[in-house]
């Protein structure tokens, strides 16, 4: 199965990295990485290639080096402190990653001494015990959207009735979004992440959802509840409602957009290869490890981490100018054979190691933990009670998309046994 024969629907002209459509495009199979990266991968690694803007980049397939660049001060995760990258947004974005009030608080793209901050702010946000609190609601979550599905199926669309609105309601859990504004949230939040709405209607929409997020941080400051944005007010009174804003909307991009392709991508993953799809349903308790061996098979953050070279930096005997990009590439990475044994072949038994998933050094992903607990739920529920799941259409048919910085799938029709 190539992707030349599956379904795709059109981009949105929203800024990726613009990489040749050889990198993107997953023509080996909808779970594998491009076949031409890795070949990159075979020919040693780090590698220099012209995007499509012209510029230079490097990108990164080993998974050794990977994990030591990311922890390399050398590489800013600052992309738009560099005037070449600016220049080529269009102007809407351009205006808004220069407007300081409008980045406040969004800390994935900066660097310490500001990121860390930020981070440990939200560090002591994520605690063992608002994990724990949240679990059971998790769980709620799951079992009611099972429930519609089940009253009205067999048969839906995995993507709009489970993998997209349960990480939502999650992250309305988590940011403390009240029962009778969830419905507002949840409509604004999909809109935005749909991927055939154009720039400047992203733009609008995100300035809706940064006014949705003013009031929720105006009302946490008036009643303080158990739940994250409060816990920030009062961890740190000093934070601005723009910095709250942005690490509450970094919070919601992050935490849901991964999330539910995860949730989507995986289960396609499974209908694909009966064998591992067998053996969860055999064991249930070992659906834990087997979301680890699909974050590391499937690798949805697939055009890779960016980073922007601080000053002249030799990497694996390449020497890459100051403000240049560098791509870490966490398909090729997660699919290294020097770190793994038969890395294309999805084991659902392999032993639990290190992958690339949620990045690693300093930006390495603060939710990871409760992401873990929503996949390993939202795996359990669907292969449980979901008898027989399968896909109501030829797998050539689910149309995937690959245009964008988070891969997954834009539907996934499914049904069961009544």
């Amino acid at each position: 199965m190539t992707t030349a024969s599956r379904q795709k629907r059109p981009g949105t002209g929203r800024p990726t990295v613009p990489l040749p459509p050889e990198f993107t495009t997953r023509d080996a199979g909808p779970f594998d990485p491009p076949s031409a990266l890795t070949r990159l991968g075979e020919d040693g690694p780090v590698h220099r290639v012209t995007m499509l803007d012209g510029d230079p980049a490097w990108i990164v397939t080993s998974h050794e080096l990977a994990r030591t660049l990311l922890g390399d001060p050398r590489m800013s995760s600052d992309r738009f402190r560099s005037r070449r990258v600016l220049e080529k947004l269009p102007a809407p974005v351009r205006a808004r990653m220069t407007d300081a009030r409008a980045r406040a608080g969004s800390f994935i793209t900066m660097d310490p001494p500001e990121h860390t901050r930020y981070r440990k702010l939200l560090t002591g946000q994520f605690t063992v015990r608002r994990m724990r609190q949240l679990e059971p609601r998790i769980q709620r979550i799951v079992d009611d959207h099972l429930d519609a599905m089940i009253a009205a199926g067999p048969g839906a669309d995995l993507v709009q009735a489970f993998a997209l609105p349960v990480p939502s309601l999650v992250i309305c859990e988590l940011l403390g979004v009240g029962y009778g504004d969830r419905g507002e949230f949840q409509e604004r939040t999909g809109k935005l992440l749909k991927l055939d709405v154009p720039v400047d209607e992203v733009m609008r929409l995100a300035e809706e959802l940064r006014a949705f997020m003013q009031g929720l941080v105006r009302s946490k400051r008036a009643e303080p509840t158990d739940d994250m944005l409060s816990g920030l007010i009062q961890a740190d009174p000093t934070l601005t409602d723009d910095e709250l804003i942005g690490m509450a909307n970094l919070l919601l991009v992050a935490g849901h957009e991964t999330t539910a392709n995860m949730l989507a991508l995986g289960t396609f993953a499974l209908l694909e290869h009966p064998e591992q799809l067998a053996a969860l349903r055999a064991e249930p308790s070992s659906v834990g490890g087997a979301v680890e061996e699909l974050l590391r098979y499937l690798s949805i953050v697939h055009l890779g981490v960016v980073r922007t070279t601080r000053e002249e930096v030799e990497i694996a005997g390449e020497v890459v100018p100051a403000d240049s990009t560098v791509l870490v590439s966490v398909p090729a990475g997660n699919r290294d054979p020097y770190q793994y044994p038969r890395p294309d072949v999805l084991d659902v038994t392999r032993p639990r190691g290190p992958h690339l998933a949620f990045g690693h050094g300093v930006h390495q992903c603060l939710g990871q933990q409760l992401a873990r607990v929503e996949m390993t739920v939202g795996f359990t529920g669907l292969l449980t009670r979901l008898p027989g799941l399968r896909l109501a259409v030829p797998a050539a048919e689910v149309p995937m998309r690959d245009d964008m910085l988070v891969y997954g799938v834009h539907a996934l029709p499914i049904t069961w046994d009544a």
